[in-house]
């Protein structure tokens, strides 16, 4: 363990999470092993991630063919798969959860994406999902719709812990915040075991701002400018990323949290999602290392 780098991250605070679930991950040892000697610290899931491995694989096809024997629909048989995983998985975590306090050992499993713009629909979900997982180690996964954020005050305020998700922006990042903030204010519970993470993305914005910074290189012929340009590539994913976090720090030093933290609060986290790069011209582990 002391030769892996994901283990020595942990020495700069860093909590690795990874961005996948699928049966055999959970059957053959493998997510086992990641927890016990990989540094991995954490899991998040998402429809897509599901899809994936029910449909490129063997390993649902008897549970399916049962549960629509029985007359389940689509969606519930989608639903039951998707619980035992995440179950699963959970309990592999919870060693973790209750070693660290309830700092790390998450698992998070996603509304669903037609309920994005749907507040009442999400909070709903986001109880139905919590009620059926039953497990203190997961996190509900919000997007951070304007839609999407009064749903986040509102279960974090009935003691659902919420991984927001699809943050590109630092305004965007500051109202999720707050919607964590005011959801912990209209708690008349324990603050001690409600946990929040903000997903904020960073290779999709440079995926983005490179293409545009492209598309103004070949509009100039004037090599100064066009050299200015390409130094700018791959640049404003990890700078929006810092200014992001600088504004986590002064959210979590307020007086104002101070309070909740009085009463065993914990800061949400910020979470460094996408950072798989998308450009084959940069290095894999390009936003890791930063």
């Amino acid at each position: 363990m002391t030769d892996n780098p994901l283990v020595h991250l942990q020495d700069f605070g860093q909590s690795v999470w990874i961005d996948d679930l699928r049966r055999d991950l959970i059957t053959s040892g493998e997510l086992k092993g990641l927890i016990e000697t990989g540094g991995v610290r954490g899991l998040t899931s998402n429809p897509a991630i599901f899809e994936k491995a029910i449909v490129g694989s063997s390993n649902y096809d008897q549970e399916i063919r049962r549960l629509a024997e029985g007359g389940s629909t689509v969606s519930d048989i989608y639903e039951e798969l998707v619980i035992k995983d995440i179950q699963d998985a959970a309990d592999l975590f919870r060693p973790l959860y209750e070693s660290s306090g309830g700092g790390d050992g998450y698992v998070s499993l996603e509304v669903s994406p037609y309920l994005a713009k749907d507040t009442e629909g999400t909070i709903a979900e986001a109880r139905h999902l919590w009620e059926r997982v039953a497990r203190p180690n997961l996190m509900i996964k919000i997007p951070g719709t304007p839609e999407g954020l009064p749903a986040i005050t509102q279960v974090i305020s009935e003691g659902i812990s919420v991984n927001v998700t699809l943050l590109f922006s630092q305004d965007a990042y500051a109202t999720v915040a707050e919607a964590y903030i005011q959801g912990l204010e209209r708690c008349a519970g324990p603050l001690d075991r409600i946990a929040s993470v903000a997903s904020f993305f960073l290779s999709r914005i440079d995926s983005s701002v490179d293409a545009l910074l492209e598309t103004k290189i070949q509009q100039t012929s004037d090599p100064d400018q066009q050299a200015l340009l390409k130094s700018l590539e791959g640049q404003t994913a990890i700078a929006n990323a810092k200014l992001a976090y600088e504004r986590f720090k002064e959210i979590f030093a307020s007086e104002r949290f101070k309070a909740l933290e009085a009463r065993g609060a914990s800061a949400q986290r910020l979470l460094w999602a996408s950072t798989g790069t998308k450009n084959p011209d940069y290095r894999d582990v390009r936003y890791v290392e930063e």
